[in-house]
């Protein structure tokens, strides 16, 4: 899959993600210069997951990624408020279970990996079993390279077997996590969203950086690339991320199936349903006739 983007992490570059903005919001002024372009997204993105879903050709995985505060709510909830909800999934990845603990750290994903025809959302994904560990010095950088290594198989088998994997790195900075717990915290309603560990981590915000800008040299690539989109400003962000999702998508250059038989000529209102419904058996049995008549055609001519 050939993307074209300023956020693309290149395959085999060396990410430092102090040197990568925060807050640039290429191309807009501000939140109303991109209203008519998510809308115009939004349409683009109904239509193609149409094209997906009938088609079954295709899967398409989309993981977020990104410190706490960072966004993947609010990406999920502003990107794909228009999807089809029966076209969509989302799954989101915590503290593994007693039992998830007792199997490889993969089981649980590839339990959630979408089949073809849908969209997948990872809210967090198999790279939280790499980032905890390893900042908090339960895992060695032996081991998380092996667990990279890991990953980049599996990612690459998802992609062999027809699944489109695009990967987003939240980044915010520092100062903007500060104001938006701030905001949380000022804010009764969104009370709810607090937990001690979203203060605890945050002492711990150096190690993370080191963290991600290893995980993301070492597992962008062109099957299962990593985009770092600069999330102080949420509006940007959604305007980056659809785009690019956008463009993905229409890469794939997805077909409707063919139908079952040919419909066209068929008045409803002029024919009694045993009629129509005759005609539609017979057309589809002549369809059916017609693709076996092909298949001998070709099987012959291979032979």
């Amino acid at each position: 899959m050939k993307m074209k983007s300023s956020f693309l992490v290149k395959p085999h570059s060396k990410v430092r993600l102090s040197r990568l903005s925060t807050s640039e919001h290429p191309g807009f002024d501000d939140k109303d210069a991109t209203e008519p372009l998510l809308t115009e997204h939004a349409k683009r993105l109904t239509d193609l997951q149409e094209v997906l879903y009938a088609g079954q050709q295709k899967a398409v995985l989309i993981v977020l990624q990104g410190m706490d505060t960072a966004g993947k709510d609010g990406t999920i909830r502003h990107i794909f408020s228009g999807i089809n909800p029966q076209g969509c999934q989302v799954a989101s990845f915590k503290v593994p279970t007693a039992l998830e603990a007792r199997h490889d750290f993969l089981w649980r994903c590839h339990e959630q990996v979408p089949p073809r025809g849908m969209i997948g959302i990872f809210n967090r994904s198999h790279y939280e079993d790499v980032l905890w560990p390893r900042v908090h010095g339960t895992m060695g950088a032996k081991e998380m390279r092996h667990h990279l290594d890991d990953i980049n198989e599996w990612e690459a088998m998802l992609s062999d077997n027809g699944v489109v994997i695009l990967k987003f790195f939240l980044h915010i900075s520092r100062e903007e996590q500060t104001a938006r717990l701030q905001s949380r915290i000022d804010t009764p309603d969104k009370h709810w969203k607090l937990s001690p560990a979203d203060f605890a981590e945050r002492k711990f915000w150096p190690s993370y950086m080191d963290c991600y800008e290893e995980l993301l040299s070492a597992t962008s690539h062109k099957h299962a690339p990593w985009f770092v989109i600069p999330a102080d400003n949420k509006w940007f962000r959604n305007v980056a991320i659809s785009g690019i999702l956008v463009d993905a998508m229409q890469g794939l250059k997805l077909k409707y199936p063919p139908p079952a038989f040919d419909p066209s000529g068929i008045k409803l209102e002029d024919e009694s349903l045993k009629s129509v419904e005759k005609k539609a058996k017979k057309r589809r049995n002549k369809k059916a006739i017609d693709l076996d008549a092909q298949t001998t055609i070709h099987g012959s001519t291979k032979q």
